[in-house]
């Protein structure tokens, strides 16, 4: 296997859904405003829903419960939007090293799980065996039914760690292996 080309970080999401739903809700709130400002400007009265919001904001209290109330809203608001922006998101998504072409790929965890489990059910012995992928650790737990269990459990490490590899991700994670007997019906 080659070399990566560079450094593969982690998938960003398109996060298409509160993008839209601010840029409604601004374009609304803007159209509203820039409307008013400009029949103001043509020498008609202020509309009445900016004279009551200017009266209501002169007047109440800043210990008032609806000020409050809403500037919590605008700050959880702010926070979600500061999180989304700086959160690269995709987590089921593993990155894959580059290739010279500078193309990207990645492969989802539970897609890995199964390719490592095939491999898994392929060694002598095992009976039944659970993959979970996450993304800095692979954990197996093995259930083995007629050979010894350190016997397995070495033919295991092996086989899902040569598995790990041939996945090409750009950061393997490290394996756990667990194997036990059944449980007696």
């Amino acid at each position: 296997m080659s070399e990566p080309a560079g450094p593969a970080g982690r998938f960003w999401s398109v996060r298409r859904a509160p993008a839209a739903l601010l840029a409604v809700a601004l374009l609304i709130a803007s159209g509203m405003l820039l409307y008013d400002i400009v029949s103001v400007r043509a020498d008609r009265p202020v509309a009445a829903w900016r004279r009551t919001l200017a009266d209501d904001l002169a007047t109440r209290r800043l210990d008032d419960g609806w000020v409050v109330a809403g500037a919590v809203a605008a700050v959880a608001l702010g926070v979600w939007l500061i999180a989304l922006a700086v959160s690269p998101g995709m987590r089921g998504l593993l990155p894959m090293r580059a290739n010279a072409d500078g193309m990207r790929s990645g492969i989802e965890r539970s897609a890995a799980a199964v390719v490592l489990r095939d491999r898994a059910m392929e060694v002598s012995g095992v009976r039944d065996v659970r993959v979970l992928v996450g993304r800095r650790r692979v954990r197996a737990l093995a259930e083995a039914h007629f050979r010894e269990l350190d016997v397995v459990k070495a033919d295991l490490d092996a086989v899902l760690d040569h598995g790990i590899r041939e996945l090409g991700l750009a950061r393997p994670p490290a394996l756990s292996v667990h194997v036990r007997r059944p449980a007696r019906r």
